[in-house]
């Protein structure tokens, strides 16, 4: 990015060399002004009712279809294909192992690719596998399968949260990006009302309820596969629900976010190495391995856990798993909706990780049934907000755009380390104590609340070099790629 002309607007100097501030900025209220703002946020509800819906869809389809397997087995599963010891753990962990490997590189590609080729794409395909999952024999056939929809599933997340931050301004995502957990939140909701539906099937053709919840989901993946073709815009130009004047303002919007970012749309090796030399990137990382334990070891095995380690039925342990996540959910919408309107990040993850805590801490504990299902409330109180937030985090404070999908990038392959991880803490041979599972997802909070003191120490720190590099008139060299580093880009915390 060339010369202070690009920046924003803490930068740019008018005719009598001052800087212009964003409270200066905020004291313009003149009337054309103010008919500006109403129009830009007449089109950001626009975009909440077609871009955010479609996210959303797509990311409640995905858990449903990684998460039926917790659903699957309190149904017997298990028995029909002869699963012994460990061998459904390993299962729900061979799935991260690929996951993991899909998401890094379509951080970098996907923008180049396309989203509405990719996203189309990708979603057609784990809803074949998906749909396989229902015929699966053995052992190593649902290893297969798990296999490919690892894969072709850790191609979303990355793709979903990059196709966001392209249609919204970085202080618009939080609850945006809060929408896809809230999805994933919901997909246990939907999850077991489903799963409770094709329990009755069981038996239907000659074929078990379990098989049945994996064809009729996979075939539900398909069809939104295809329309998605037509509902996800290749760019806001070519949008088939922005008419001219709202093409207009989100030319504005996007030249806002480029002189903001100094991002040009194109990544490059020197982007992967910016994200990869910034504590940052690794330290959000780190953390999201912690956080994402708890989300995928409570999505997946809280069925098992309600049946086995409480002793509820299998029908019960189907329907009450349906206002854990709904409460979660409820939890995290109000969590990122106050978190963008005070423009804070910590104090969310900071209040509600101890409570996450207090989950865990009374399923270790020797109590009823009905209290340990209490438990369950607080653990969704914290899993959901904890995860989707400390994403939220990083991605609003990475600049260029290149920058930030590499960081992504990052976060997201470490992310599902946890996800390995938390396919194996909640062995079946360890009900009804779960120790282990509960005793390590309380360590990862409470490793995760630690972790945010100090992400928060090392912004501020940077917060007063930026000042101090203001103070002494600082200007950025010609020809020097611009970062988050640069004293006009305001880190948010």
């Amino acid at each position: 990015m060339a010369g202070v002309e690009n920046r924003d607007a803490l930068s740019v100097m008018d005719e009598k060399e001052q800087p212009i501030t964003r409270e200066y900025l905020q004291q313009d209220e003149t009337p054309e002004s103010i008919e500006a703002k109403k129009k830009e946020a007449a089109l950001v509800k626009k975009l909440d009712r077609f871009i955010a819906p479609v996210m959303m869809l797509l990311m409640l389809i995905s858990y449903l279809d990684r998460g039926n397997i917790g659903f699957a087995a309190t149904q017997g599963m298990t028995q029909d294909i002869n699963l012994k010891g460990s061998q459904l753990n390993t299962a729900v962990s061979v799935f991260y192992i690929f996951y993991i490997l899909a998401e890094f590189p379509t951080s970098i590609l996907v923008k180049r690719l396309q989203f509405n080729r990719v996203i189309p794409a990708i979603t057609f395909c784990w809803g074949v596998v998906c749909l396989c999952t229902g015929f699966v024999q053995n052992f190593g056939g649902l290893v297969t399968t798990r296999i490919f929809l690892g894969f072709f599933e850790g191609c979303l997340f990355p793709s979903m949260t990059l196709f966001l931050c392209n249609w919204y301004m970085r202080e618009e995502l939080g609850v945006r990006v809060a929408y896809l957990f809230i999805a994933s939140a919901l997909s246990g909701a939907f999850g077991g009302l489903i799963a409770l539906g094709v329990l009755y099937m069981d038996g239907v053709r000659g074929w078990a309820g379990w098989r049945w919840l994996y064809v009729i989901e996979g075939c539900i993946t398909v069809i939104w596969a295809f329309m998605c073709i037509f509902l996800v815009p290749k760019n806001y130009e070519t949008a088939y629900f922005l008419n001219a004047e709202e093409k207009k303002i989100m030319r504005q919007r996007a030249e806002r976010m480029e002189a903001y970012s100094g991002g040009s749309g194109h990544h490059g090796k020197a982007d992967i190495k910016e994200a990869a030399k910034d504590i940052k990137s690794w330290l959000h990382g780190c953390i999201q391995i912690a956080v994402v334990t708890i989300l995928y070891g409570f999505g997946t095995f809280l069925p098992i856990i309600i049946k086995y380690g409480f002793r509820y039925s299998t029908q019960q342990a189907q329907y009450l798993v349906v206002p854990v996540n709904l409460w979660g959910a409820f939890v995290y919408a109000v969590g990122a909706y106050l978190s963008d309107r005070h423009q804070t990040r910590f104090l969310p993850l900071i209040l509600m990780a101890p409570v996450g805590i207090a989950g865990y801490a009374i399923l270790l504990a020797s109590v009823s049934p009905a209290v340990s299902y209490f438990a369950t409330y607080l653990i969704a109180t914290a899993c959901f907000l904890c995860t989707g937030s400390n994403i939220t985090w990083l991605s609003v404070n990475c600049a260029p755009d290149g920058k930030r999908a590499a960081s992504l990038g990052i976060l997201l392959t470490l992310t599902n380390i946890g996800g390995v991880v938390s396919g194996q803490i909640y062995q079946s041979n360890a009900a009804p104590k779960y120790t282990l599972g509960h005793a390590w997802s309380l360590g990862c909070l409470a490793f995760a609340w630690c972790g945010w003191w100090v992400v928060r120490a090392i912004y501020a720190r940077r917060e007063k070099r930026k000042d101090i590099k203001i103070a002494q008139g600082y200007f950025m060299p010609e020809g020097q790629m611009y970062t988050d580093r640069e004293p006009d880009f305001r880190y948010q915390t």
